[in-house]
């Protein structure tokens, strides 16, 4: 059987630098997997770049780039934002800031990436002793980020714009010169990986999505108060997300942690 290779994209300048590298022939990949963690719930900006400008450059160059969804067992389609809002509070599913400031849980980059690419990896014959090479768009600043051992047991990960020494500062110049615009950052409207200064961007430019995120902290925070236990955050704040603006914002301006997903699958 044939080796299975696919390129795991994220939406971002990683992963379109990888697309266009792929229409060149420098990597090896002609088939691009994104996981759609649902149009309720990702920056509509990736979402339009894919339709308007990715897919189009994608089927105009031979390759492969396939929007795939989280399926529940019933066959309808499973959102981050849906499975928060309707879940009671038992399944939060995203990294919100604990009372103490400390992270909790991240499901989300497993069941609605890694998982929704592994359905599609084992349908199209990846098992462990047939693996699949999934590609993860990894740039050379961003190194200790790369891990082999985090593979399933049904692909080895690749790493190929390591190979090539290609640094995040590298992708605008190969986009450009594909003639494609710089794609947004791709991340979740309520993702708590952003920094602070980025949750400020969205609040002054983008009131909508901001309102969404604090749709989401608010409906956790509800489903825990009827519990009788303690909030928690979509920031290491400690204060609700409304509240971000209060009291200034010199404490934010130096927020300068970046923990990011860094397994690679987000925001690349």
């Amino acid at each position: 059987m044939a080796e299975l290779r696919t390129f795991s994209c994220g939406g971002g300048w990683q992963s379109i630098a990888a697309l266009v590298l792929a229409a060149r022939g420098q990597i090896d990949f002609r088939t691009f997997l994104m996981a759609n963690v649902g149009n309720d719930s990702e920056n509509p900006g990736t979402l339009r770049y894919y339709t308007e400008h990715a897919a189009p450059f994608a089927a105009a160059n031979g390759l492969d780039l396939l929007l795939l969804d989280r399926h529940r067992k019933d066959g309808s389609i499973e959102t981050i934002r849906q499975r928060i809002m309707t879940s009671n509070g038992s399944r939060q599913t995203i990294p919100v800031y604990l009372t103490n400031g400390k992270p909790g849980s991240r499901v989300c980059t497993r069941e609605f990436k890694i998982d929704v690419l592994g359905v599609w990896l084992k349908a199209h014959g990846a098992t462990p002793d047939n693996r699949a090479t999934v590609a993860i768009g990894i740039s050379v600043d961003e190194i200790a980020r790369a891990n082999p051992d985090k593979a399933m047991p049904y692909e080895r990960l690749a790493y190929p714009l390591l190979d090539l020494g290609i640094r995040r500062a590298d992708c605008p110049r190969i986009i450009r010169s594909a003639r494609l615009p710089m794609p947004p950052k791709s991340s979740c409207d309520f993702c708590p990986m952003r920094k602070i200064p980025e949750w400020q961007h969205m609040q002054q430019h983008e009131p909508l999505r901001f309102t969404r995120a604090c749709e989401v902290e608010d409906t956790i925070n509800g489903h825990l108060a009827r519990r009788g236990k303690p909030p928690v955050y979509l920031t290491r704040l400690g204060r609700p997300l409304r509240e971000l603006s209060k009291g200034g914002t010199q404490l934010a301006l130096y927020d300068d942690d970046d923990e990011g997903c860094d397994n690679g699958w987000c925001h690349t």
